[in-house]
Order: C-alpha cells, then sequence, then structure tokens
C-alpha cells in the first residue's frame, strides 16, 4: 500500500509501520511528508495543552481576585491542579517555557480567560484589566491568591 494512502486510510497501522521502519534504519520507507506533519503537530498541542491549562488558570485567578464571596474549595483545587499541569508540562517539554515568557501569546490565553470570566462571573468585561495584571511569578506561584 502507498506510503499516503495507509496514512489515510488507517493512521494506527502507518504509526506502527512508520516506528518499525525508524527502528530498523528502513529510510526507504519512510513517509517523510506525513512523518514531518506529524512531528509539527505533536508541538502544537504541547503547546495547546499549556494554553488550555493557563486560560483555566488565569480565568479563575480573576474570578478569586474579582469575586472573592464566591471563592470555594473547587476554585483552589482548580488553581492547584492547573499549576501542577503547567509544571508537569515543563518539566515533560522545557522549551514550552518561552511561551509562557512570550506576552503576545500569555495576552491571547488571558484574553481568552477574560472572555471566560465574564460568562461565570457575570461581571462586565470592563471589570477585568486589558492586560494580564499578574507576573508569570504569580500564575505560577502555588501561594498567590491560593
Amino acid at each position: 500500500m502507498r506510503k499516503a494512502a495507509l496514512y489515510n486510510e488507517d493512521f494506527l497501522e502507518w504509526t506502527q509501520q512508520q516506528a518499525e521502519y525508524l527502528r530498523a534504519g528502513y529510510w526507504p520507507g519512510l513517509d517523510v511528508e506525513n512523518l514531518v506533519e506529524e512531528l509539527e503537530a505533536l508541538g502544537r498541542s504541547e503547546q495547546r495543552e499549556l494554553g488550555s491549562y493557563l486560560q483555566i488558570l488565569l480565568m479563575h485567578l480573576l474570578k478569586c481576585q474579582y469575586q472573592p464571596e464566591r471563592r470555594t474549595k473547587s476554585w483552589e483545587d482548580t488553581l492547584s491542579n492547573c499549576r501542577d499541569k503547567i509544571q508537569d508540562c515543563l518539566e515533560d517539554t522545557p522549551s514550552l517555557q518561552r511561551f509562557l515568557e512570550d506576552p503576545e501569546w500569555l495576552g491571547k490565553y488571558y484574553r481568552r480567560a477574560c472572555r471566560e470570566a465574564v460568562k461565570e462571573t457575570n461581571k462586565p468585561a470592563e471589570t477585568f484589566p486589558a492586560k494580564c495584571p499578574y507576573t508569570l511569578e504569580q500564575i505560577l506561584d502555588p501561594n498567590f491568591l491560593a
């Protein structure tokens, strides 16, 4: 079966075949184009996972700061869990740290967190700062707003 056809028709079989070819050093059998595509997608997936945890964490920080009277144990658990998951991401893939340090990347997830905080708190969007009010150290600090 042609390399690309197997990729499109049975992805699991394709991955197993490609892994076998890599282990054996059988370079002619490799579906390089699709391997490159999948490797790039894995990197994007890692970024999205980190961003997802960051967005949830930021939303809960905003809720804790701007609606402290409604704070629950569940919010505290979410803060702790997201911080742990972010730490896990950074330990597994240290190069992700550069995304957290990128103001534009952080800003994207902060804006999404604000949008969710507006929905969850029923407060006007103007309640929340336009730019992330927290430093990276505060965001990751297990004692900050905990």
